[in-house]
């Protein structure tokens, strides 16, 4: 009976063993591989920072040394559109007749926005050029001489654009209402295209000197190719169904979504020929602009794409 009740109980487990105590082995390769993405983070941030600092540091001179010994100082940015609005209403409303109403307001709506596109790239063209002793012997993020230029012209033309908005409140005309919300999309299309094609020919400059002249005869061509002292219904009466071809051109949906915005037009939206505006709701616009900023990342991605590999022979090039 004994060997029975032996074999009715069950197997004794043997005891598991002691925990080992020690101290703790090296960190695994999923340490390592963290604290490497963490660092390079914090790298990622500084650079940025730094870059971020390197460009506040040259508008800011740059914009000293524009108005360094002058009286009037910024105010010279101040009173360029006043009397361009001056100038342009006498000439194209007054001698001319081109039949738009309020038509220096109109002008300068569209006109302000390009100049300061014009201004960036023009400028932008030659930055590394003229910097060459910079580039040659310091090390530096070079795309900040371009976007330096940018930043010198979006200054002035919010300045402008202020002023701009002071007159017309002046005059008593309509400002504030839903259409002024269009200007930030359209202000962002035409930073992303300035920067796009600011950082494209400040790169073929360098490595061809022709750019530079090939570019002012382009921006002067490129003026007319915009609505700015005819109204855009002339572009919809000639070209009809043809027009979505005018309109790939980025800046000229800039302009008529900054008219849209800041003029405001007579009853009627027409000049008795042609209409003002080009449409008189929004989503016109938006279309339009999302259409113009795809173009527009489109040239900064080549922008990117040729500085980056340009850039390399720039102090050879110089």
């Amino acid at each position: 009976m004994s060997h029975l009740a032996d074999a009715a109980l069950p197997p004794v487990a043997p005891s598991a063993p002691e925990p080992q105590t020690g101290p703790p082995g090296p960190p695994g390769p999923e340490h390592h591989h963290a604290l490497d993405v963490s660092r390079l983070a914090r790298r990622s941030r500084a650079q940025t920072r730094v870059r971020w600092e390197l460009l506040r540091n040259l508008i800011r001179k740059d914009l000293k040394v524009k108005y360094k010994g002058s009286t009037l100082g910024f105010a010279w940015s101040l009173a360029n559109p006043m009397l361009l609005l001056v100038v342009y209403t006498f000439v194209f409303q007054i001698v001319l007749k081109s039949g738009i109403p309020r038509f220096g307001i109109y002008l300068m709506s569209g006109l302000l926005v390009w100049n300061a596109f014009s201004g960036s790239v023009s400028a932008s063209c030659g930055s590394v050029v003229a910097n060459a002793n910079l580039v040659k012997k310091v090390r530096f993020p070079l795309a900040v001489l371009p976007l330096s230029a940018v930043g010198f012209a979006a200054v002035h033309f919010l300045l402008q654009l202020l002023v701009l908005f002071v007159v017309i409140l002046a005059l008593g005309y309509s400002l504030l209402g839903p259409e002024l919300l269009l200007l930030v999309p359209a202000g962002a299309v035409a930073l992303t295209f300035t920067v796009a094609l600011s950082l494209l020919v400040s790169a073929l400059n360098v490595r061809y000197r022709d750019t530079a002249h090939l570019l002012d005869v382009a921006l002067l061509a490129w003026f007319w190719l915009n609505p700015m002292v005819y109204a855009f219904g002339l572009i919809q009466n000639r070209l009809a169904d043809l027009t979505w071809v005018y309109l790939l051109n980025p800046m000229a949906v800039v302009v008529i979504t900054f008219q849209r915005a800041i003029y405001d037009p007579p009853p009627g939206n027409s000049t008795g020929s042609a209409p003002i505006l080009a449409n008189p709701g929004y989503t016109f616009y938006l279309e339009h602009l999302a259409v113009a900023g795809v173009i527009s990342l489109a040239l900064l991605w080549l922008g990117l794409h040729v500085f980056r590999a340009l850039q390399a022979d720039f102090a050879e090039d110089l």
